[in-house]
């Protein structure tokens, strides 16, 4: 049975010939497309050739759907060869006839730099609306489901075809993931992953993610969780505070670096009270030291645990919940430094001039002697006072330095983790609340070999990824359920 129409990205004829010659291994192979940005000369026997202007465009996509007759399609994204494991594509076709999936997707094996390695995915979920969910280069359709969503497909986008394709199968399909290594391909991106997260911000990405936003944006509408620019008004008069603002620091043996964070709060010069909240999570390599070496100072609170299983989250939490915390609990990481003397002044003052329960400031990435490196200042001016908070669900995070009306952050409570629990903050709070933003550079977030997401593992960055993809499931069911 010849139930696979087969679509590939053509970038060079040897490439597109090796990968036909594979695809025809496998007898559910009925018709090949060739995609091409340009008229191809070159003939592929047996290949009809299509002229697109882009693979993620809606055009595209609605060509696809045009063109397919059988039960499946398959998209294949990359433009380099194409290696299907054996009974690679009739394994697809028998989960998704047993699942009734709108899209199935496989892990897969990358060849970076001729070292082939395992590349297992994560599964898909409700709150899995980042555009760049990592599906793999191979995807397998329901061809009535792709034919359904592309007559829903009101919007011309030219980069978002492809990702509000997902949005509309998921809609009404389950988007089910084969955890079986069923193919390879070869990997061209060879960055690490604490470079490749801030693509979203890269500027010249920003028509890519307007579309993109746009696209979430109404998903969000058809499913029930878009919210409307309606914020609650804050008086700012709950409880009683001695201190106007707390700095809180999180540590655990951050002996090259703490002093350097210490330092850049105690130099503050503000027209209100503040102190410094260190919470030393046990440090065993002199940090503890490092720390009572500023106890001089009145103003430098130094917590001790006596629990130990506080993550960055709880002890935060602690932090928080300290009778001396001030109105406006404000963050800075053990790692980094506030890049001038007036950065809380600036935070306080947003507070009440924004009207917001969150303020999210702009940072620059150093190296460890706190120089500029790239991607430089990240600011986040994707963000919108009207549509922030549900573009929120499709970004993987909101900037930094981050700080909180503290009555609305001890009411919430942080998430006791070590990664993601600032976001999940900023999700639930932009649900009620207005956030608010700073567009000077506040931070220097300095990049060394320590850093928690500078360079991880596939593993780790799947464990990462699909907890942030839970915190958006969890927030967009309330959302939901809020109407």
């Amino acid at each position: 049975m010849k139930n696979i129409d087969a679509f590939i990205l053509f970038s060079q004829p040897d490439q597109a010939k090796r990968t036909v010659e594979e695809l025809r291994l496998s007898a559910l192979i009925n018709n090949i497309f060739l995609l091409s940005p340009e008229e191809i000369t070159s003939v592929i026997e047996g290949c009809e050739k299509i002229v697109i202007d882009n693979l993620q465009s809606t055009q595209t996509i609605k060509r696809i759907a045009q063109k397919s007759t059988t039960p499946y399609t398959l998209i294949y994204q990359k433009p380099t060869v194409l290696k299907p494991g054996y009974f690679a594509l009739e394994r697809m076709v028998r989960i998704a006839d047993d699942t009734q999936a709108g899209m199935v997707y496989a892990d897969y094996y990358a060849v970076t730099n001729g070292e082939k390695k395992n590349n297992p995915l994560i599964e898909y979920q409700e709150g899995s609306l980042r555009d760049d969910f990592n599906f793999g280069s191979l995807l397998l359709y329901n061809t009535t489901a792709l034919k359904d969503a592309a007559m829903r497909m009101h919007e011309n986008y030219l980069y978002a075809g492809l990702y509000d394709l997902r949005l509309k199968v998921s809609q009404k399909y389950p988007v089910v993931h084969i955890n079986e290594y069923l193919y390879t391909e070869i990997e061209e991106d060879t960055r690490a992953s604490g470079q490749k997260i801030f693509d979203y911000v890269d500027p010249k990405n920003r028509q890519v993610q307007i579309e993109m936003e746009q696209a979430c944006t109404q998903h969000l509408k058809d499913v029930g969780a878009f919210l409307e620019p309606a914020f609650e008004k804050i008086e700012f008069n709950r409880g009683d505070f001695e201190y106007e603002a707390s700095v809180i620091i999180p540590v655990r043996n951050r002996i090259k670096t703490i002093r350097d964070a210490i330092s850049s709060v105690l130099m503050q010069k503000a027209d209100f009270p503040f102190n410094l909240i260190v919470v030393d999570n046990h440090s065993t390599d002199g940090t503890t030291e490092a720390i009572d070496s500023f106890k001089n100072d009145e103003r430098l609170i130094h917590i001790v645990p006596e629990r130990d299983d506080l993550g960055i989250g709880g002890c935060w939490n602690m932090g928080v919940h300290h009778t001396k915390c001030g109105k406006f609990a404000v963050q800075l990481d053990s790692d980094d430094v506030y890049s001038g003397e007036d950065t809380l002044q600036k935070i306080v003052n947003a507070f009440y001039e924004q009207n917001c329960a969150m303020v999210v400031g702009t940072y620059q990435m150093t190296d460890f002697h706190m120089e500029e490196i790239p991607p430089g200042i990240i600011d986040h001016r994707e963000w919108t006072p009207e549509n922030g908070r549900n573009n929120a669900l499709r970004i993987n995070g909101l900037g930094a330095p981050r700080a909180f009306y503290t009555p609305v952050l001890r009411e919430i409570k942080v998430p006791n983790t070590s990664y993601g629990e600032d976001y999940a903050l900023g999700l639930n709070i932009s649900r009620r609340y207005q956030i608010g933003r700073i567009y000077d550079i506040l931070y220097l977030c300095r990049r060394w070999e320590d850093n928690s997401d500078a360079s991880l593992d596939i593993v780790k960055m799947n464990a990462h990824n699909l907890y942030k993809d839970k915190i958006r499931t969890w927030e967009l069911q309330a959302r939901k359920n809020r109407k």
